[in-house]
């Protein structure tokens, strides 16, 4: 993420919270026994995350935005907590909220406190062969498909999530966003592909009326789940995107990133769906359609407009790589270059089942 500066010492010292304030705190409105062990925990969209351990072997997590300058709307801690606080009661798994504080006597930003869920997220296919046997793999497949449907049955009036965002024009308002964003990108990246400005026209033209709006989560794949060894689905996790939005595009996002073994993909990479056992996509929509109701009849618009929308970002990171802008030590720019021409060939491919 643009903005962070925060180190990672790799040495155990604490960054970004004073230990001995957060503790009085924690122990003034929990019952945690003793001093806590602060440990840090990867990943995360780069926020400053802890896992805290008191005595008796309670275990929470603190999290807060990185440290330094950061870009509008970036690292929204309110927004995650506000969204597992309103799903907490719902079928939708989530961590259970303890705290949200915005207090300058506590900490120099906002942050929260959840519990810790067991399990693990997917990153990577090493990942799963070293904690989802084979045949827990259909399970997990079928767990994922039935959070999200999960997430799109809830009402958000009905948690207190009405005002999480602008409830209509969703694909549309993404389309100019990202558009823009890969018009603005072409110098630095020295780069340009005519199919995307015909992939844009046709999604704009072809643009469905959107239907209720369902809370969004916006990057919902195996990496932001955390997953038993029988497969089953503990937790989602981080929600600083999640808005209000067209559900059927939430699903596409879903579906474009669940790869399968005879998918295309940078040499580099390791998805952590190709491997033996996990459903098809097609299995995962008809499962969804099943539990939702969904007409699923323009999914590959869908398809199309997620496809069409990762390939404008992507080229909005490699532009700032090539910018200068992010350093690109440890990234391999090739592989990234390699990604955005790949998620047009989706889209492109989407886009023939349509137009």
């Amino acid at each position: 993420m643009a903005g962070d500066t925060t180190p990672d010492t790799g040495d155990g010292t604490v960054v970004g919270f004073d230990t001995a304030v957060i503790g009085i705190w924690l122990a003034s409105i929990t019952d945690i026994v003793g001093d806590l062990r602060w440990e840090r925990l990867p990943g995360g969209h780069s926020n400053l995350t802890y896992l805290l351990t008191d005595e008796a072997g309670r275990e929470l997590v603190i999290r807060r935005p990185p440290q330094g300058q950061l870009l509008p709307k970036a690292h929204d801690m309110w927004r995650e907590y506000r969204v597992i606080d309103g799903l907490w009661p719902t079928a939708v798994p989530v961590a259970e909220p303890i705290a949200y504080m915005d207090d300058r006597d506590l900490c120099d930003v906002h942050f929260y406190v959840m519990g810790k869920v067991d399990g693990r997220a997917l990153y990577t296919g090493a990942e799963v062969a070293a904690w989802l046997p084979e045949a827990a793999r259909q399970r997990a497949g079928i767990a994922f498909i039935d959070t999200l449907a999960a997430l799109h049955s809830v009402d958000p009036a009905e948690v207190g999530l009405s005002e999480l965002g602008r409830p209509d024009a969703y694909v549309a308002r993404q389309l100019r966003t990202w558009y823009g964003s890969w018009t603005a990108s072409v110098e630095a990246a020295d780069y340009d592909d005519e199919r995307t400005h015909r992939l844009h026209d046709l999604l704009v033209e072809r643009c469905p009326e959107q239907g209720p709006a369902r809370v969004v989560h916006g990057d919902f794949g195996p990496h932001n789940c955390m997953f038993d060894a029988d497969g089953t689905v503990c937790a989602v996790l981080d929600w600083e995107i999640a808005t209000l939005g067209d559900p059927l595009a939430d699903l596409a996002y879903s579906v474009n990133a669940w790869v399968e073994p005879t998918d295309t993909v940078p040499a580099a990479s390791d998805p952590p769906t190709v491997l033996a056992g996990f459903p098809s996509r097609d299995e995962l929509m008809a499962r969804y359609a099943e539990r939702t109701g969904a007409d699923l009849s323009q999914i590959a618009y869908y398809r199309c407009f997620n496809a069409f929308k990762t390939a404008c970002i992507l080229h909005g990171v490699y532009a700032r790589y090539q910018a200068g802008q992010k350093s690109a030590e440890g990234v391999d720019l090739d592989v990234l270059f390699q990604r955005v021409g790949l998620s047009l060939d989706t889209a492109a491919e989407m886009a023939e089942q349509f137009s």
